[in-house]
């Protein structure tokens, strides 16, 4: 509510700097509060091709546009310093006024100013200035490059992928911190310690529409909940892994098979899970890995651990010598202190848990002593309330509460590499506000066992994400 009030003062300010450009420059200034016909009326004002009016009605595209349009606005007021036209790209809403309202700020028709020559250092500064504020534009709202640094998306993504993310899938956020060094995540390059955002500025959050919203099995960039270090959201570490439930949806685990409101949900076939392999005679690595299996051990004499998808399991049964192969599946009953939610009355393990509601935003439900530590970090951590418990009584912001009214959506995430994945099933849900975007495409694959260029997987690379 914060952003919007803020969005809309700001958008007043600068239609109401337009208004007195406008009459400034000989032409109406009511022309200015008139959708779209307002961007026509600019475009003659600062003298620009009326094909500019095409960019005008592209998402985000218009974003690069409209920068551009009040840079040419402050040149037609004699304002050709850089310091002037990189502060009025930042803070439009203070210079339109500003140049609209103030007596001593006169209007010059494009045709009239005169020629300004610009040393090689100001063209260079002025095309790297524009850049940088483009680029950051398309990593925060449009388009960002990430890389795969862990096997815990094996075999749907590899070590040394690199793919590119949809912002605009499930909508761009504002960015919670604002202020910050160009195109680093958390620290400024060549350091590991020193912030590269300022931490005072921080914006509530806010999401544009997106094209689309989460899916089941969707491939999902995310910041991770559980970073040890505090951190403000868009800070934290980026992770990747597939959305398995979405908000409403009833998250079970039988036997490490996924069910999501009581029914299969199939796993992709790339999934891989341990498997119990028995030979009565020793198997080399040569063999395994003309069947694709590189991550495997023995574990006692004839008997190995591997990880495997479905396909690769069966492959392995054909194999002569071959005596057992079996889904290593941990047994039900058996609970495990660091799965989630971390508590002794949950018997929960990575192949078995649940059933576990997913929250959705504006859902109520009963909340007591048994089924509180499903929900405290995002009554208490996410959603900002103050949660006390003594003597069995649960009290919210010092009041008893037998119900709770969830603020936002959660997803549970987890890795395709079931058995070698760090994720909802040891921190819990991932809230909306954590979530980045849709991961999309992998342009280029690198092993990193090998040195350039025999390193370029072809066969992975140029390839969409399912």
């Amino acid at each position: 509510m914060v952003y919007v009030l803020l969005s809309i003062l700001f958008l007043l300010a600068s239609v109401a700097g337009l208004w007195k450009i406008f009459q400034k420059a000989g032409y109406k200034g009511w022309e200015a509060i008139i959708p779209l016909y307002n961007f026509y009326v600019w475009l003659k004002v600062i003298d620009k091709p009326l094909w500019w009016f095409v960019f005008v009605l592209l998402p985000f595209i218009n974003v690069f546009t409209v920068l551009l349009m009040v840079v040419e606005t402050l040149k037609c007021f004699r304002k050709d310093g850089l310091g002037e036209q990189a502060l009025g790209v930042l803070f439009p809403f203070v210079f339109l006024p500003w140049l609209g309202f103030s007596q001593k700020e006169e209007y010059t028709h494009p045709k009239n100013l005169p020629v300004i020559k610009k040393s090689a250092v100001r063209e260079w500064a002025d095309a790297i200035i524009f850049a940088v504020i483009a680029a950051s534009i398309i990593r925060a709202f449009m388009l960002e490059a990430y890389t795969i640094p862990t096997s815990s998306m094996e075999r749907s993504l590899l070590v040394g992928d690199y793919l590119f993310v949809s912002k605009l899938s499930y909508g761009p956020r504002v960015p919670h911190t604002p202020i910050a060094f160009p195109f680093a995540h958390h620290t400024l390059p060549l350091t590991e310690n020193v912030k590269s955002y300022i931490e005072w500025i921080q914006l509530p959050h806010y999401r544009f529409p997106g094209i689309r919203s989460i899916s089941n099995n969707d491939v999902v960039v995310f910041n991770n909940p559980a970073d040890p270090i505090d951190r403000p959201v868009d800070k934290r570490e980026n992770y990747i892994k597939r959305c398995l439930a979405i908000p409403g949806d009833t998250f079970e685990l039988r036997q490490a098979q996924v069910y999501i409101n009581n029914k299969i949900l199939p796993d992709p076939p790339e999934t891989k899970h341990f498997y119990r392999v028995a030979s009565d005679q020793p198997l080399t690595g040569r063999r395994m890995s003309r069947l694709g299996i590189t991550d495997w051990g023995e574990k006692q004499p004839g008997v190995y651990l591997m990880a495997m998808t479905e396909e690769m399991a069966r492959n392995v049964e054909t194999v002569r010598n071959i005596t057992e192969v079996t889904k290593r599946i941990d047994p039900e009953g058996i609970g495990e202190r660091h799965i989630f939610p971390h508590d002794p009355d949950y018997e929960w393990n990575q192949d078995n848990m649940g059933p576990l509601y997913i929250p959705e935003k504006d859902a109520t439900v009963n909340i007591n002593i048994q089924n509180i530590p499903l929900y405290e970090r995002i009554i208490s951590k996410y959603e900002g309330n103050d949660l006390l418990i003594e003597d069995d009584i649960i009290y919210i912001n010092g009041e008893k509460a037998t119900t709770y009214t969830f603020q936002m959506d959660y997803y549970w995430m987890m890795g395709d590499y079931r058995h070698n994945s760090e994720d909802s099933r040891y921190w819990g849900f991932v809230p909306e506000d954590h979530i980045v975007g849709r991961a999309m495409f992998v342009w280029l694959s690198l092993s990193p066992d090998k040195g350039f260029p025999a390193n370029i997987r072809f066969d992975k690379s140029m390839r969409i994400i399912r």
